[in-house]
């Protein structure tokens, strides 16, 4: 007897009470250039499976005692065996062991008497896909396990930064207030401070990032008025500094969201509209309802917009528009993605040169 090797190989457990059978079976998969390894029962099957984790299981159904039906199910609820493909073999006109075999998790079937072409080919097709499984199995572990240290590391690094950054921001402030100082000192001593409040926003965005990645939230009824009136807290600075107008409505629709994400989201518009709007700022801020069951909020700002080609630089993490008036754009926005996304929603922006930007962002309504 001849057969024609695989494409490709692996280590085959053939499970049959039956000696014919497992002896020709043996012989027509070693010749084919498999591994072969075989067992008389459901009970030796199982342990030896647990042993030496075969790419295939062939299991017959009909055998005494625990039979392949058995056999399939405690191979598929046992940790160390499930994810072990099991093709069964059965009689050619056999329906219901069929289905069966599927039902108790089987991926493939071959019948009896057996067409050894048609074994070696269901037996080359499961090895591909097995094998792109455990390919494509090994690549996200080994892309989880980057992710973890990339946001350890991120955190790590955030962490260390900010811990001794505080106390130069606390002493910077207490040194500007110091009525003696010369004015190159007092611009200096701002130039310092305008620099440490930027690397603890940076930091903070980084901590924001790291966190959003891995953190999963129960979505609740929001009090949106709530949640901007603490953004705008937060910008109090920045709204006395740039003299920002900001116009919004007395009511806001009721979302599902997590509050401390939904302020960041607001924070960020609310900062860019400021910083990049006109002089000085004029700031409006919305929402209104949409027939999928969304709620649209947006931010429009009096500034010099920005081209179609900078509009899709948007919402990518570590991105600089290679423009001095949008420079700053990139981290924030992309923190505005994620959290969205990760809340059921989506961004969006709409701009156009001189006629400033509109961003925004939807979220499910509460009903």
């Amino acid at each position: 007897m001849s057969a024609t090797p695989s494409h490709h190989t692996g280590k085959i457990l053939v499970v049959d009470d039956q000696p014919a059978n497992l002896d020709i079976l043996f012989r027509t998969l070693k010749v084919a250039g498999h591994k072969v390894l075989v067992a008389k029962s459901g009970q030796s099957a199982i342990r030896q499976a647990e042993r030496t984790q075969p790419d295939i299981i062939l299991l017959d159904v009909m055998m005494p005692g625990m039979n392949g039906f058995i056999t399939g199910q405690k191979l598929k609820e046992n940790k160390f065996t499930q994810e072990i493909p099991v093709i069964f073999m059965t009689a050619l006109n056999d329906i219901d062991s069929k289905v069966m075999g599927f039902e108790v998790g089987a991926v493939d079937y071959v019948t009896k008497p057996f067409e050894f072409k048609e074994i070696l080919a269901r037996i080359n097709a499961h090895l591909t896909i097995r094998k792109l499984q455990q390919e494509l199995q090994y690549k996200n572990d080994t892309l989880q396990t980057q992710n973890e240290e990339l946001n350890a590391f991120a955190h790590t690094v955030a962490h260390d930064l900010k811990n001794p950054l505080l106390p130069i921001i606390i002493s910077v402030d207490l040194l500007a207030m110091d009525e003696g100082l010369s004015p190159s000192n007092t611009e200096n001593i701002d130039f310092i401070r305008r620099n440490a409040n930027k690397m603890n926003n940076i930091i903070h965005e980084l901590l924001t990032l790291a966190g959003v990645r891995k953190a999963e939230v129960v979505l609740k009824p929001l009090d949106m008025k709530e949640i901007i009136a603490e953004a705008q807290e937060r910008l109090m600075h920045m709204i006395v500094q740039h003299q920002a107008e900001i116009i919004m409505p007395s009511q806001w629709p009721r979302v599902l969201g997590h509050a401390p994400w939904a302020e960041e989201v607001w924070v960020n518009y609310l900062s860019n509209a400021m910083k990049y709007g006109g002089s000085p700022p004029r700031v409006e801020i919305g929402a209104m309802h949409r027939n999928d069951g969304m709620v649209e909020f947006w931010v429009k700002d009096n500034g010099a917009g920005l081209t179609p080609e900078e509009q899709n630089q948007l919402f990518i993490p570590f991105t600089r528009l290679n423009q001095v008036q949008a420079k700053g754009h990139g981290l924030g926005l992309s923190i505005v993605h994620r959290i969205i996304r990760k809340l059921g929603g989506t961004v969006g922006v709409q701009s156009e040169k001189g006629n400033g930007s509109r961003f925004s962002f939807n979220l499910p309504h509460a009903e």
